[in-house]
């Protein structure tokens, strides 16, 4: 029985909210906090990818009842477990922990985690059988009882630093400040005598306050080290229901810090923007001895001035969009503040906002004779590492705190080159860039149509003509001039389509049909013969007879090969070879490597697709920490250097033209390009020693170099699998230039590069709108991704896509097929408008981008691809004036893993096959199909077999799909396909109306119509009124439980000790060479130059966690959204 009545709590409950890794869970867990606020509980929301070590420090400090966590596959048992134990540890063994994560969490793991101590994992059944509200009100049952207690504080901790004291005592002058009094009283009496500077931080709503603090409290730690700060965050109550969302924490970086308490709380009043308590709170943290508070204010009206009553120093945040100077004659903080924030300076109107509050300052403090650089009034972007603006804030902020407090607080001083002012992605006249691409293709349809009905009316009037000459009549003038007016307006291009139209169509009625691909003639045979030997055409042409039929097909859908790409972007299928690509990903790369051979065995191409695990997604090194060492190789392969990389494609030559490799990773993605490129390289450069009889030289050079370094050389682990050579290997442990002349080693570095063919995902735009991957703020982010692809332009890398612009990732979190192509094509346009303000031309980078779809069973499905297609060969062909190579949007397509259900699995393959069908009667270039069984488990070998077998039984077995362009035609297709565009293009102009792309982002419109949608699925689903066969309707006798997997592929403790070991052995051998390439690193990235051409040389001796950790210095963390 479902439960919808609202449980409402006895006591004040507050619960921490996470999500371990990303993707959907993110959007979930959003849900979940949603739902556990507005029943009443006061939510401090942590976000994504949170070590166990975050959470606990969290619910330490915020004195919670509860943490709510979901878990994807892959580490959870280790995740919970380790989370109970650090809380034992700690002495808070009374905070329960519930979580979640699908089908994946097996059963029997559930039972020995609620053995362990875990209060409650809910498992998809429980879903079912509870509903949403059923297991938030038993999530809340669990938690309302009383935390803190007077008998437990002893007043000595408090003043030793004691941070679940500290805690303690905060909730017990919040909740009951009655039995605290005598304590409080005592306290504040101590206060007198305690000389810590109070800053109060105060501000509008949205103008960025918590990014601001997170930046403040960074360069605090980092000039003064040993220093200690607390944090008191106030955010508002919800009136209706007594809930609050406590959301600064998630925010903010650098409070993940022994030297940093932070404290949330909620008003738990209306109209406020401090809590009532705060004064005690304050008292509290004075005696804990802390050097520097600071007490951030929810955000507040044109009136509020409280923070001023409890701090030494006020900072008030602002941003320039206050309207009228008018304005600010009513905002009382500029009578009060000491300092002014005008945070997102970035903003249009910001230096008009910077005069005109440095004038309404110098008014209202009557500062007639001060010069405008003498006024406490700063231009800041919170969201720019290093920011200029924030540093001079800063350093402005800690003179006055010394001046007042008598406190030798240092300023932060970085090198000049470290410093960062603004980055303009979008220049402020290309804003409308989205809006000029949905006019163009608007205004090309509509000429289109203009155009058949002139072809229209000239073929009658010609007609006519014929007849009246035939009939002896001599025609009129008017006849005469209409007809060639009619021509000339058509233009020659338009002749010339219905002049050759039909020796067009024989082209494709001859036996064989010739055309040529970079100056390679290919000649194809146009049709093939069925068991009933009828002869089925590869291309079917229309039998229009009237010219503007004729015309108008050509200008809106034409032949595969021809713009606008309608029905492909190549002329006919690749002859032998499917778009089946290889999906693997687990364990360490021995083990993925394996699977590879195996998928691959007997195929005519090989096209490998890399799933990684979550360590390797955040950019991180595997560990011995238990919440990193359960996810090493778990959902994903283990990935943490060049060797890794070696070995994962061994066996594999990857400047082999059949071969071609894909990477689905998106922050560290720069990193590992880097690891294949060098991987590549190293191949060829075996076979150039094996060529020349160097094979005992080569390995002389090498054991004498780890006979020096005293280290232990990396090796294939197990034996090779059947169909690897070993190419690859022979140069583990070292580069080629550690073993060639440096001449040659550059020359088969240029021919490799330059040949080798794949796509890696980096698309950073996604992550931030839906996948959340991200580990690099989004600016840095977006610049390396410029810097590969100007290094790709230099290097001539034409074959290997520097962006895989995706929108399974946009859908997977919940987005309908319109919103994901939409959003899709924005970003790459984004991409577009972002690498020509670099001073890059449209025909250099353009032919180096991928799309990525997911494909569903909705109708707008089955024209995804063509309108992709379509919309992007207009815009580059009419908007951008790209050449061909540019106009064809290449994509590869995965079937929807949020169809796939871990309810009776079997019906997963059902749904796959459909899919398939879309996808490949829409021409996709390639395409996976996933397991039935990915909802529960890591594929196994049996489950991607059968997968691989649906598209290689429609493209070998199904006699339709032998024709290649079966869509065109059909009415219902062209119907979608005028309905999708146009949606799309709608979209685009809401995009424009919000700033474009990264407008939007900043006001999370793209998150919030993921979300939307995705809950309205949901409902949908959970209703009934969507029905899914085995889910919510023809379940079977036993009600279609959850299915529990037959196999679980896990990785092993052996594979995950050896990564952690051979890392070990890696850094210890290269520490040198490492710490110079990471210094290069560094200041390339600081000084703007090309971060990924420092990153080809940093990979030969660096780990990806260290360099991660080393573009944090210099890039800054991703702060993460709500």
């Amino acid at each position: 029985m479902q439960e919808t009545t609202v449980y409402k709590p006895v006591n004040h409950i507050r619960i921490v909210t996470a999500a371990s890794l990303f993707d959907g869970h993110d959007a979930s867990i959003n849900v979940m906090r949603r739902i556990l606020q507005s029943s009443g509980a006061e939510v401090i929301h942590l976000g994504h990818d949170r070590s166990v070590q975050e959470v606990v420090q969290c619910a330490i400090q915020e004195d919670v009842q509860a943490i709510a966590i979901t878990s994807y596959q892959g580490g959870h048992m280790e995740y919970f477990k380790y989370m109970c134990d650090l809380l034992k540890e700690a002495g808070c063994g009374h905070i329960k922990i519930f979580g979640g994560g699908g089908g994946v969490i097996l059963p029997h793991e559930i039972e020995e985690l609620h053995q362990y101590g875990i209060a409650r994992i809910y498992s998809p059944d429980d879903g079912r059988q509870m509903g949403l509200q059923g297991m938030i009100n038993d999530l809340l049952r669990k938690s309302d009882f009383e935390v803190g207690s007077l008998t437990e504080i002893k007043p000595e901790e408090l003043h030793n630093g004691n941070y679940r004291t500290l805690a303690s005592l905060i909730t017990l002058a919040e909740n009951h400040p009655e039995k605290v009094k005598e304590l409080t009283g005592e306290l504040n009496k101590n206060c007198t005598g305690i000389s810590v500077p109070v800053l109060g931080i105060t501000g509008t709503g949205g103008a960025g306050k918590s990014s601001l603090v997170d930046e403040l409290v960074r360069r605090f730690l980092q000039a003064n080290p040993g220093k200690r700060m607390a944090i008191l965050s106030v955010d508002p109550t919800r009136r209706k229901s007594g809930g609050a969302l406590l959301g600064d924490r998630i925010r903010m970086n650098a409070i993940n810090s022994p030297d940093v308490f932070m404290r949330s709380m909620a008003t738990r009043q209306a109209n406020l923007a401090l809590s009532k308590y705060i004064s005690d709170a304050v008292c509290i943290v004075k005696n804990a001895g802390f050097d520097l508070i600071i007490l951030e204010s929810s955000g507040i009206g044109q009136s509020d001035t409280e923070i001023v009553d409890y701090a030494d120093l006020s900072l008030y945040v602002m941003t320039p969009e206050y309207g009228a100077a008018s304005q600010l004659e009513k905002i009382d903080m500029l009578d009060f503040a000491d300092v002014i924030a005008i945070n997102k300076s970035d903003k249009r109107g910001a230096a008009d906002a910077l005069r005109d509050v440095k004038k309404q300052y110098a008014r209202n403090h009557k500062l007639w004779e001060a010069g405008s650089d003498e006024l406490p009034v700063f231009g800041t972007m919170a969201s720019q590492f290093n920011d200029t603006g924030v540093n001079q804030l800063f350093n402005h902020l800690i003179g006055l705190i010394n001046q007042k407090s008598g406190k030798e607080f240092q300023l932060y001083s970085i090198g000049a080159e470290d410093e960062q002012s603004r980055s303009l992605i979008i220049p402020p006249a290309r804003v409308r860039y989205l809006s000029e691409i949905s006019e163009t293709i608007r205004a090309y349809n509509a000429l289109s149509e203009e155009m058949a009905d002139k072809a229209q009316e000239l073929q009658s009037l010609q007609q006519a003509s014929t007849l009246l000459i035939n009939e002896g009549t001599v025609l009129s003038e008017s006849l005469t001039s209409k007809i060639a007016q009619l021509r000339k307006s058509l233009g020659e291009q338009n002749i010339g389509i219905l002049e050759n139209w039909e020796e067009k169509k024989n082209n494709y009625s001859r036996a064989e049909y010739k055309y040529t691909v970079r100056g390679k003639e290919i000649c194809i045979e146009t049709h093939t013969v069925s068991l009933s030997h009828s002869k089925i055409p590869k291309i079917s042409m229309p039998r229009y007879k009237g010219w503007g039929d004729i015309l108008k097909w050509n200008l809106r859908e034409n032949v595969p090969g021809e713009f606008p790409y309608a029905a492909g972007v190549y002329p006919f299928k690749r002859e032998n070879e499917d778009p089946t690509r290889m999906f693997a990903g687990e364990g360490g790369p021995e083990r993925t490597n394996k699977r590879f051979h195996y998928v691959s065995a007997g195929m005519p191409a090989r096209r490998l697709s890399t799933a990684f695990d979550s360590v390797t997604l955040y950019g991180a090194d595997p560990d011995v920490r238990p919440d990193i060492y359960g996810k090493i190789g778990n959902a994903g392969v283990s990935i943490a250097c060049l060797d890794d990389a070696k070995k994962l494609y061994s066996g594999f030559n990857l400047v082999d033209a059949a071969t071609s490799v894909s990477m689905t990773i998106n922050g560290p993605a720069p990193a590992l390009v880097g690891f294949f490129m060098n991987a590549a390289i190293d191949q060829q450069c075996e076979l150039y020693i094996r060529s020349h009889g160097l094979e005992a030289e080569a390995e002389t050079k090498i054991a004498a170099l780890y006979k020096q370094r005293g280290t232990q050389r990396p090796a294939y682990q197990g034996n090779l699998p059947e169909g690897n050579d070993g190419l690859g290997l022979m140069l583990l442990g070292v580069t080629g230039d550690q073993v060639l002349p440096a001449e040659v080693y550059k020359k088969i570095k240029a021919d490799t590069i330059s040949k080798v063919r794949g796509t890696v995902q980096a698309d950073i735009l996604k992550e931030d709108q839906a996948q959340n991957t991200c580990i690099f703020s989004t600016d840095f982010s977006l610049k390396v991704m410029g810097d590969v692809q100007e290094y790709f332009i230099r290097n001539n890398v034409r074959n290997f896509y520097s962006v895989s612009i995706s929108g399974y990732h946009i859908a997977e979190a919940g987005a309908n097929p319109i919103t994901q192509l939409a959003l899709t094509l924005a970003n790459g346009f984004t991409y577009v408008e972002y690498y020509l303000s670099r001073g890059m031309k449209i025909d250099d980078f353009a032919p180096n981008f991928s799309f990525f779809f997911s494909n569903g069973i909705d109708p707008e499905y089955a024209v995804m691809g063509r309108v992709a297609r379509l919309i992007w060969a207009k815009a580059m062909k009419v908007k951008y004036g790209a050449n061909e190579r540019s106009q064809m949007l290449k994509y590869h397509i995965q079937t929807s893993g949020r169809s796939l259900h871990a309810q009776e699995i079997a019906f997963n393959d059902i749904r796959t096959t459909l899919q398939a069908l879309y996808a490949i009667y829409d021409n996709c270039n390639s395409l996976h199909t996933n397991a039935y069984d990915e909802a529960i488990t890591t594929p196994t070998e049996e489950s991607v077999r059968r997968a691989m077998a649906i598209q290689l039984i429609i493209n070998h077995e199904l006699g339709l799909a032998k024709n290649q362009n079966p869509l065109q035609g059909s009415f219902i297709i062209e119907e979608l396909t005028d309905l999708v565009e146009e949606a799309v293009l709608l979209e685009f102009d809401r995009l424009t109306e919000r700033g474009g792309v990264l407008g939007a982002m900043e006001t999370m419109y793209q998150r919030s119509r993921i979300q939307e949608e995705s809950l309205y699925y949901e409902k949908l689903k959970h209703d009934g009124s969507l029905p899914i066969m085995g889910v919510n309707t023809f379940l079977s006798s036993e009600g279609s439980p959850t299915v529990v997997p037959s196999e679980v592929i896990r990785s092993t403790k052996e594979e995950k000790d050896y990564q952690v070991q051979m890392l070990g052995q890696l850094q210890k051998t290269w520490r040198p060479e490492a710490e110079a390439a990471l210094k290069n690193l560094h200041h390339t990235a600081a000084a703007n130059g090309n971060v990924f051409e420092s990153l080809m040389e940093a990979v030969k001796f660096c780990s990806l966690g260290q360099i991660t950790r080393e573009l944090f210095r210099v890039g800054g963390q991703y702060r993460r959204n709500m």
